[in-house]
């Protein structure tokens, strides 16, 4: 009898952390843990998942609470990613764990964060939720306003992968409301920018002086922009614009480049361009020393001034 207890005893493998994580066994979990720290963010084989993923896919609440505030110098890795690009919050929704997904919320896990597959934490709870008509995990990703537009790699939003059958028509009516409530809150918010926008453009034109065609011009582009913004957030599609490509003309010293500058600024500030960057480029950047030489040059640098303000000077 002896002989058989130890034989179990010498075959029976040591608890590790991952498995102390899936099993909730938090007295073991901590030991582990005391024993070495460096167990906090340890990887397991092929799948490449810490103590957090694994908690917090089986639920185990506790053993996720624990982690999240461990109070060793080293921190548990709140966004890392498995083989799949996935993170805890991915694990917790694609498996229904509503506790585990509240308490990573709750200390601040990215829930727009995308997998290798381009899907966040409600596409999976969406997933979950049409296997077992269980949509806790659902509401809960909701209520931190988890975004119902976001896109996957194949184009699709959490409500797209939805059948039309009737067994997804409650599902299908919480996610049409809130991506509903989205969509106004969005559009009460463009409407603010746009306002404080255009405030400020008026603000900046009103210290320039003269150049009355000019500041009519701004006034229209800021205008067109800032509405498409505004269409933008009401989930219309609004094709992209054109940068504005000027001429001014005039005598050396009449300010044509500090224009440029100004110019630079005020279309940076109503979201025209990406940078208020002004690049000077002059005919000997542009002209090549021998023939054949100024085609590629000028390609060459004018490749390097897209989305920003270029001011061409006396090239003539």
């Amino acid at each position: 009898m002896q002989k058989n207890q130890d034989r179990r005893s010498r075959s029976a493998k040591p608890a590790t952390i991952h498995g102390c994580a899936q099993s909730g066994d938090l007295l073991a979990f901590q030991r582990l843990l005391r024993e070495n720290p460096s167990l906090l963010n340890e990887r397991n084989p092929v799948m490449a998942q810490t103590p957090l993923h694994v908690s917090a896919g089986y639920n185990k609440a506790e053993i996720v609470k624990s982690l999240l505030e461990w109070p060793g110098n080293d921190k548990v890795e709140l966004e890392a990613q498995n083989m799949y690009g996935e993170t805890p919050l991915h694990m917790a929704a694609k498996n229904g764990c509503n506790e585990a997904a509240k308490l990573l919320l709750a200390h601040g896990a990215f829930i727009e964060a995308k997998a290798n597959n381009g899907m966040t934490p409600l596409h999976l709870s969406v997933w979950y939720s049409i296997r077992s008509e269980d949509y806790a995990t659902v509401k809960t990703l909701l209520e931190y306003n988890a975004d119902c537009s976001a896109k996957d790699n194949e184009g699709k939003t959490p409500l797209d992968h939805l059948s039309n059958g009737p067994g997804s028509a409650k599902l299908r009516e919480l996610l049409l409301w809130h991506s509903e409530e989205q969509r106004k809150r969005r559009a009460l918010e463009a409407c603010s920018e746009t306002k404080a926008k255009m405030d400020e453009l008026e603000n900046e034109l009103s210290n320039i002086v003269g150049l009355h065609e000019l500041k009519i011009q701004l006034r229209k582009w800021a205008k067109g922009m800032l509405l498409d913004e505004r269409r933008k957030a009401l989930g219309l599609k609004v094709g992209a614009r054109r940068p504005p490509h000027m001429a001014f003309l005039g005598n050396p010293g009449t300010g044509k480049t500090m224009v440029a500058r100004i110019l630079g600024r005020l279309l940076y500030m109503v979201g025209i361009l990406p940078t208020d960057r002004v690049t000077e480029v002059q005919r000997t950047d542009l002209v090549g020393e021998f023939v054949g030489h100024t085609g590629p040059k000028t390609r060459r640098r004018v490749g390097h001034l897209l989305s920003e303000i270029t001011c061409l000077t006396f090239i003539w």
